[in-house]
């Protein structure tokens, strides 16, 4: 039989259209030639189709039958290639190779897994192997000029590691690992790198990796799982850790870790949950909870300082507001932070500091609606405050109710009622009066209440159809020039 020359991942029709037919007998285990011939078809058909899962477990099933046909340990060996379980491959392939070590694909084959895998010495082997049986096998070439060029970027990228040039560390691997993309342990030492040099994501990309080329890695199931940790991202952090619990259930490090990631993660969704239901107490204590838990990492710190931002703010604690957010924007710049802290600064009538908070927003996300609208707000804001503030004029919150509004009212109308006054006072109490009245015309209608928060005067004499507020119309004072009765609505 002529030696066949598949890559690392090829299925060649070859070899595959080959069905060995035999007389029924019984093999060792008593499954017969025929049932083995069976499976031998159907794994075939599979394989052709694509699905590899079924292909594989006819295979199974035929080295079973007859764990001394070496042609079906190739078979099943480049089925798991397929599937990319190399370790399984070079197990099938080393048994093949027991069995028929004249195998020449096989070898090939073999050397082209170790090579992928960067276990440099032992494709080296492989290929010369080959090529003492045939000098001109161009594969065999191709992957022994691959050799020597690996072996000596491993070793030039381990001194770049071991001199902290982790950015050069990082070129040099990445140049390996196009010619060995298997290499678990090349991927772990850039990951490394990535971390040392802050690049979070690009060293979870190369752990995931590691993980889906070994699944059984229970280091590299940890390592991704305190990477997404530390990103603040606890819910994957848990599917990760769970992984590990899977392989090994005591494991020392990993049970411990999936009960601290299992409860901060409870707290942040109980966190979230009364933020989106606007119980913003219960959304308070979360954020406590989480802040006491896990003091430590700046991104779940982030989290928790956010919304506590966010749920004080909507509970009209404003100091306490505008203390968690410039606690959250201190771990990390974030345009809705800055939108919260503005609001809050609004509310407390510092117009510049919201201004300036609205103008970081837009600067970081120039497409923030809410930063846009807000920056406007504030601006006619802090113009109307240039005039009349009809909140101050009561000595109210912008947040009080109409009927706190009336009780302020009247009991600033009764103050300062001019009918109290004489000479000059009375002409000061008149003007006091007048804006007094003014305020209650403006906050107990819902309309003009919601022009005067969005930083417009609906009594301005100036604005587009206005005609100013008369407030004789309404009341007569008495022993005055108008005569003015008044009413206490």
């Amino acid at each position: 039989m002529e030696a066949l020359q598949p890559s690392s991942i090829k299925i060649w029709p070859a070899w595959l259209s080959v069905l060995v037919l035999s007389s029924m007998y019984k093999d060792c285990d008593g499954t017969t030639q025929a049932e083995i011939n069976k499976h031998l078809e159907m794994g075939r058909d599979f394989l052709g189709r694509g699905q590899l899962q079924d292909a594989l477990s006819h295979y199974h099933a035929a080295v079973e039958g007859d764990p001394a046909n070496y042609l079906t340990y190739f078979k099943r060996a480049t089925v798991y290639l397929a599937l990319g379980k190399s370790k399984f491959a070079l197990m099938d392939l080393d048994r093949v190779l027991e069995l028929k070590p004249d195998f020449t694909a096989a070898r090939l084959q073999r050397g082209n897994v170790h090579l992928k895998q960067a276990q440099l010495q032992e494709a080296l082997r492989d290929y010369t192997d080959v090529l003492q049986e045939n000098p001109f096998n161009e594969e065999a070439l191709l992957g022994q000029s691959r050799v020597e060029p690996a072996m000596y970027d491993i070793q030039l990228a381990e001194r770049y590691v071991e001199m902290g040039e982790c950015s050069a560390a990082i070129d040099t691997i990445t140049k390996v690992i196009e010619v060995c993309p298997w290499a678990s342990h090349l991927r772990e030492l850039r990951a490394d790198c990535h971390v040392a040099l802050g690049d979070t994501m690009s060293a979870i990309s190369d752990i995931r990796s590691t993980t889906k080329l070994e699944s059984d890695n229970i280091v590299g199931f940890l390592k991704l799982s305190r990477l997404l940790y530390q990103l603040g991202q606890a819910q994957e952090s848990l599917k990760e850790i769970r992984e590990c619990l899977r392989l090994d259930p005591e494991h020392k490090e990993c049970f411990p870790f999936y009960k601290k990631v299992k409860k901060v993660d409870k707290f942040l969704q109980d966190m979230e949950t009364a933020a989106n239901n606007k119980d913003y107490t219960k959304c308070v204590e979360q954020a406590k909870k989480v802040l006491k838990e896990e003091p430590t990492i700046q991104m779940i710190s982030f989290l928790a300082k956010q919304k506590l931002c966010h749920c004080y703010l909507k509970s009209d604690q404003l100091s306490l507001s505008i203390q968690s957010c410039r606690e959250a924007l201190e771990l990390q710049k974030d345009p809705y932070v800055l939108c919260d802290r503005a609001e809050a600064y609004i509310s407390s009538e510092m117009y510049d500091d919201a201004i300036h908070d609205y103008q970081d927003a837009l600067e970081m996300d120039e497409n923030l609606q809410r930063a846009k609208e807000g920056l406007q707000r504030a601006r006619k804001l802090q113009k109307q405050a240039e005039k009349r503030d009809y909140y101050k004029i009561l000595g109210v919150k912008r947040t009080a109710s109409k009927q706190e509004i009336i009780k302020a009212y009247r009991k600033m109308a009764q103050k300062w009622h001019p009918d109290n006054f004489q000479g000059d006072e009375k002409k000061i109490a008149e003007k006091k009066f007048i804006d007094i009245a003014a305020a209650k015309e403006v906050l107990t209608d819902p309309d003009k209440r919601s022009k005067f928060d969005m930083g417009e005067d609906p009594l301005d004499p100036e604005a587009p159809n206005q005609h100013g507020f008369n407030p004789f119309q309404h009341h007569h004072f008495h022993g005055s020039p108008f005569q003015f009765k008044f009413h206490f609505n």
